[in-house]
């Protein structure tokens, strides 16, 4: 079992991602999808026009599930994907440093959201309580329908 600070930090570390990548999603919705589709097809990312809109998608409404804690392990996974495609297609060739566009910060963003990912989203999370909620009503000796 978890110790609450290990659960306190797993939703500090959750809440934070979850609010950056709410941001983000935001942010490409406000600049409109087409703009978006055609910065991406520059950074060479194939089928730029489909890619945008579920980029977009993931980010905000995965950052709301990070927030919440909602299907954590499978969010945070494809927020680590979408953070490592775009530091190898977008900030790759301009070295490390964000501040020249590299790839520190999309670095941060994926390790803390494989982070998430391999943990879970702590016992403050409505994963967590969804699932203590379902072993009350089975009853603690009862097991798992497979």
């Amino acid at each position: 079992m978890r110790t609450t600070s290990t659960s306190i930090g797993l939703t500090v570390l959750r809440v934070a991602l979850g609010v950056v990548f709410i941001a983000h999603g935001a942010q490409k919705f406000a600049q409109g999808i087409p703009g978006v589709a055609n910065g991406f097809a520059g950074m060479g990312v194939p089928f730029a026009e489909v890619a945008a809109p579920v980029v977009a998608a993931l980010e905000l409404v995965g950052g709301v599930f990070l927030v919440l804690g909602v299907a954590t392990r499978i969010v945070g996974l494809l927020l680590a994907v979408d953070m490592v495609v775009a530091g190898v297609l977008a900030h790759g060739s301009a070295g490390f440093f964000s501040q020249d566009g590299g790839f520190e910060y999309v670095l941060v963003l994926a390790a803390g959201a494989l982070a998430v990912a391999l943990t879970g989203p702590g016992r403050l999370s409505l994963d967590a309580l969804v699932l203590r909620a379902s072993r009350r009503r089975r009853g603690p000796e009862e097991p798992l329908a497979a």
